[in-house]
């Protein structure tokens, strides 16, 4: 029977975590036809840099942006490591986006160039697979590790090239300070092992 409801447990975790990312990316999918459909009225929740009051845009910015080629440029990462980060709960993956689109959010607030008005979901992408790139050493877990080193292979090319200061058209201070807080992450929502049962002789 243990085995039943484990089996049982990660098969409803897994369904949990899919229609979570699912409805996420509808969300997104959904705001930018809005955006459209209003001349691009909710472009204006971007983050414009060092502007006291654009920081109440800190968290929207994260799921506006700029055209649906945006929107479907974010939607298969998003997807699949948003999935596998919510693996681990979801009550414990909110925590984990709360932190990285917070900190993403201000990082870009504070650093990006001036005049510039940053919005979308690659920030908290970025934080993802930091995340899942190191969470799995940080807590020793193989499998965890597993997935980080398949995580690296699969995105790392990209990862890279969104860090790349020479692209103009793209926030890569963003992308930095989302990688940076996703590591952060790993670190701060660490699982800790369990202690031993004590032994009775």
């Amino acid at each position: 029977m243990s085995g039943v409801r484990l089996e049982r447990s990660r098969t409803d975790r897994a369904m949990a975590a899919a229609k979570l990312m699912l409805g996420w990316v509808a969300l997104l999918w959904l705001l930018e036809g809005v955006d459209v459909a209003t001349g691009h009225a909710l472009d204006g929740l971007g983050i414009t840099p060092r502007t006291p009051s654009e920081l109440v845009d800190v968290v929207p910015a994260a799921f506006i942006h700029f055209g649906f080629a945006h929107v479907a440029a974010n939607t298969v990462p998003l997807l699949v490591l948003g999935f596998l980060a919510a693996l681990g709960g979801i009550r414990r993956f909110a925590a984990i986006c709360a932190l990285i689109v917070v900190a993403d959010g201000l990082g870009v607030w504070l650093v990006s160039p001036s005049a510039t008005n940053t919005a979308g979901a690659s920030g908290l992408i970025f934080g993802l697979f930091g995340y899942l790139l190191v969470t799995g050493f940080v807590e020793r877990r193989p499998l965890g590790m597993a997935v980080g080193l398949l995580v690296g292979a699969v995105w790392g090319g990209s990862i890279l090239a969104g860090l790349a200061p020479t692209q103009t058209s793209v926030s890569w201070q963003g992308h930095l300070v989302g990688l940076v807080a996703g590591v952060v992450a790993a670190f701060v929502f660490r699982r800790r092992p369990a202690p031993a049962a004590p032994l009775i002789p």
